[in-house]
């Protein structure tokens, strides 16, 4: 997204491995071309990535998307208590305020450990990847704490690709993928606006207190061990 509130499509690679290597080398790409000022990323838990984006990207941060975790962490339990854990974890991400956001995952993670064990042990471990998005104003939480827009991409691009079926080579695949993100990348200039300027204003204005953050996160984590 850019400092208009858009989102925008920066670049395509296509890499046979997703790991470490091929995150570091597309976002080295990025980084030559001038991107700069990124303070965070979302996604999936992809192999390599927070590496990469400590090596390539100084000052940004990831957040782990809630929804693809709450799949993950869904499956370490019976199906028949997955509406009554689903409900518990959410609860953590309906709070008002940082501080109320990690006093809610302390108390998730110890409701948990009784009965499912194996759950409570993940979600804890997850904490400071799925929690990141508390580090930025209130008004974004809902857009940064999740990937569910890029997977509606990534879905239409799969759509289109499985038309095809076998590509010839690696440059038909970059041309059929480059057109589909060239198409949404036009869309979302001309559509509404991901997060307004006032809101992005207002963000770079306002001072998080990351000291009071980090305070709260390393009493919990003291009171956990």
């Amino acid at each position: 997204m850019n400092t208009a509130g858009n989102r925008e499509i920066l670049g395509t690679e296509l890499f046979t491995t997703e790991d470490g290597v091929g995150w570091t080398a597309f976002l080295r790409g990025l980084v030559a071309r001038g991107l700069s000022g990124v303070r965070l990323v979302v996604s999936d838990a992809h192999p390599g990535l927070v590496d990469a984006i400590a090596s390539t990207l100084p000052g940004g941060s990831w957040q782990r998307c809630r929804t693809h975790f709450m799949r993950n962490l869904l499956a370490k339990v019976p199906r028949s208590a997955g509406p009554f854990v689903g409900t518990l974890v959410r609860s953590i991400f309906a709070q008002p305020d940082a501080a109320a956001v990690w006093a809610q995952f302390r108390r998730v993670v110890d409701q948990l450990e009784e009965r499912f064990p194996d759950a409570a042990v993940m979600l804890e471990a997850a904490g400071p990847d799925i929690l990141a998005f508390t580090s930025f104003p209130f008004a974004h939480w809902k857009q940064i704490w999740s990937n569910n827009a890029q997977e509606r991409l990534n879905k239409e691009i799969r759509r289109r690709t499985d038309v095809v079926g076998i590509f010839p080579n690696r440059a038909s695949v970059i041309r059929l993928v480059g057109m589909v993100l060239a198409e949404q990348h036009d869309e979302w200039l001309v559509v509404r606006r991901y997060m307004s300027a006032e809101s992005l204003a207002k963000a770079r204005l306002e001072v998080i207190d990351g000291e009071a953050i980090e305070e709260v996160r390393g009493e919990l984590v003291a009171a956990s061990r």
